[in-house]
């Protein structure tokens, strides 16, 4: 009982990620899969599984405290519109935000984090679980930047870290140095594919964490998905910051852009 570790389960490869990590490191995942976020399949991978709400807060509680979990993270995302879902809040969700001054991603999660370990379950840095999902500074496609893409990514990289600091979103879509696009409530890939309609091929994608990173909060993360967005535009390049946003499905995300002559660059803020 001592060794069970509780994974709060978005969408994406981010859960398997640190459940296949934790059993490496002897813990035992019970996992709370999020309606509409989690994958089916994670049912079969945890050694304890329940399906919560998005605004299932109290029953996420019950759940963990239910199987004796002390100690949890938060792996996966969830679509920021699920704010709106209130049908689906429970009395602790909305109690939640009734308190906090403003709905961004990072307030409310501050919050919920807060509530939880409130009630004796201490939520943890979920990059000590992927640690090989973050990678160094450089390019890492056989693809190389050229020129006036590495101007765009520059261009870009500035306006990125004031997006994120202001906790509108992390993500922002260039080209010849215009900003297309600027991720919002609708996610990275939603704007990938609004930037390439805009614009048409050759964009480039920059994705970036905050200054003051709280990696429980909101961890940025970009992978196959990310290269298939840029791939479904005729996108140019992906750039994304290294050592602080990890890379999930590294190795087929950089095959499939090499194979489309897309440029991924890992670099330092």
């Amino acid at each position: 009982m001592e060794n069970r570790i509780g994974i709060i389960a978005g969408s994406g490869e981010f859960p398997f990620l640190v459940l296949k990590e934790a059993r490496k490191l002897g813990r035992s995942p019970v996992v709370a899969g999020i309606n509409g976020e989690a994958e089916i399949r994670l049912e079969e991978n945890a050694d304890i599984f329940e399906w919560i709400d998005v605004g299932g807060v109290q029953s996420l509680i019950a759940f963990f405290k239910k199987n004796a979990v002390k100690e949890a993270v938060f792996a996966g995302k969830v679509n920021q519109k699920t704010v709106y879902a209130k049908d689906k809040f429970d009395e602790a969700s909305l109690k939640i935000l009734a308190q906090i001054h403003d709905r961004s991603p990072t307030t409310l999660i501050k919050a919920v984090i807060d509530f939880i370990q409130g009630e004796g379950i201490q939520i943890l840095d979920p990059s000590l679980f992927i640690t090989s999902s973050f990678c160094e500074e450089g390019v890492m496609t056989k693809t190389q930047p050229l020129p006036e893409i590495q101007e765009d990514i520059e261009f870009g990289w500035k306006i990125a870290k004031n997006i994120a600091d202001l906790d509108v979103g992390q993500t922002v879509i260039v080209k010849d140095k215009v900003v297309l696009a600027v991720e919002g409530i609708e996610g990275t890939d939603e704007a990938i594919k609004r930037g390439g309609q805009l614009a048409g091929k050759h964009t480039v994608v920059i994705k970036v964490s905050r200054t003051s990173q709280d990696p429980r909060v909101d961890l940025p993360a970009v992978g196959l998905n990310t290269v298939k967005s840029l791939v479904s535009v005729q996108g140019q390049a992906l750039c994304f910051e290294a050592q602080s946003v990890p890379f999930f499905q590294k190795e087929e995300a950089i095959s499939l852009a090499n194979a489309n002559k897309i440029a991924i660059v890992a670099k330092k803020s």
